[in-house]
């Protein structure tokens, strides 16, 4: 009895060892993924001559906050009650128009937080895609002050969603006032701080 007690414990202890060093490399395999988005990013704002830098032989990269993890929300998805029209005010005091999807609730920082989540209604490639612009404490501080994006990628039918503030990105406007680019709608900004995704952008 004693024997089957031991060689239980030692299974139990392998396994645990097993699940810390997966748990190990599937984060460090997840912030190396994070890390070569970012990098080719970058590699694309150099290059592109449809980048907001096109031009700009002093562009050397953007500024992010380390890749963290914890970040990566498994948010509950709530479908809104009806798809009606969301318009939204631009960094020029224009009008842009959406349609409600549905609102992402979850927990971060030890409060329960709701975001809403925008379907793209303009004809083109776009149309039909998820996106989300939210502001939160570090805006016009840390990060950009017109707030972030992050793409909201669709599945039919489910009941959660991914919200990765590690991908949030500044509109272009935060590089060059040439642009015209959504603001967050007042549910989305956050009263917690997201330290995740990209910065402000200095030269």
């Amino acid at each position: 009895m004693k024997k089957l007690l031991w060689i239980m414990l030692a299974v139990s202890a392998l396994m645990a060892v097993f699940y810390i060093l997966t748990g190990t490399q599937g984060q460090d395999e997840y912030i190396k993924k994070i890390e070569q988005h970012r990098a080719g990013k970058d590699h694309n704002f150099k290059t592109s001559p449809d980048s907001p830098f096109a031009g700009d032989t002093t562009f050397t990269g953007l500024k992010y906050f380390a890749v963290d993890p914890s970040y990566r929300i498994i948010a509950r998805l709530v479908p809104a009650p009806q798809k009606h029209t969301v318009t939204l005010g631009t960094s020029d005091g224009r009008e842009k128009r959406y349609l409600a999807y549905g609102y992402a609730e979850f927990e971060l920082h030890g409060r329960q937080n709701r975001l809403l989540i925008l379907e793209i209604a303009d004809a083109g490639p776009y149309r039909g895609t998820l996106f989300l612009a939210f502001g939160d404490e570090t805006s016009a501080r840390e990060t950009y002050g017109g707030g972030r994006y992050m793409d909201i990628e669709k599945e039919r039918g489910a009941s959660i969603i991914v919200l990765d503030f590690n991908l949030a990105y500044n509109p272009y406007c935060a590089y060059n006032n040439n642009y015209s680019c959504p603001l967050p709608p007042p549910e989305n900004l956050l009263p917690i701080p997201i330290r995740a995704g990209e910065m402000n952008y200095k030269k």
